[in-house]
């Protein structure tokens, strides 16, 4: 068998990319990137607490800051407006979508609304906090350049 057979073998490996050392080279996460990362690690840990409190609170609320310093420091220069605004959105979406479905609350809308209101209450100050930070670093690296 020939080295280039080999190669395209689909069954054997390439070893350069079973190298530990051959790392992600390049800038960081794109705009896309960096929302669709927040958007799922959100969603992710609010689905685990949402079906074991049947609510949301301080596990996805640090799930939030961990978006937050996720975008920041993963992305490329120019993705940090990105990084501050996703991950709002994705917990407003996220909370709308899983609720219903995982959290036991209906549709009724008097039995939502309170459900919505109460997740909102406990991870209001993770969200203003971690927005607070964000945009901070967001107009100093503005400032900056």
């Amino acid at each position: 068998m020939s080295s280039r057979s080999a190669q395209l073998d689909p069954k054997r490996p390439d070893p350069k990319r079973l190298d530990p050392k051959n790392r992600i080279q390049g800038p960081g996460l794109t705009k896309q990137g960096v929302a669709i990362l927040q958007a799922l690690w959100i969603a992710l840990l609010m689905a685990v607490e949402i079906a074991l409190r049947s609510n949301v609170g301080f596990i996805t609320g640090v799930a939030i800051w961990i978006a937050y310093a996720g975008g920041i420091h993963l992305g490329r220069s120019g993705t940090i407006f990105t990084a501050v605004v996703t991950p709002p959105i994705a917990f407003a979406v996220t909370i709308v979508l899983l609720l219903p479905t995982l959290g036991g609350s209906t549709l009724r809308i008097s039995r939502f609304a309170l459900d919505l209101v109460s997740g909102l209450a406990g991870i209001a100050p993770f969200l203003v906090t971690g927005a607070l930070v964000g945009w901070v670093i967001f107009f100093a690296r503005q400032r900056k350049n």
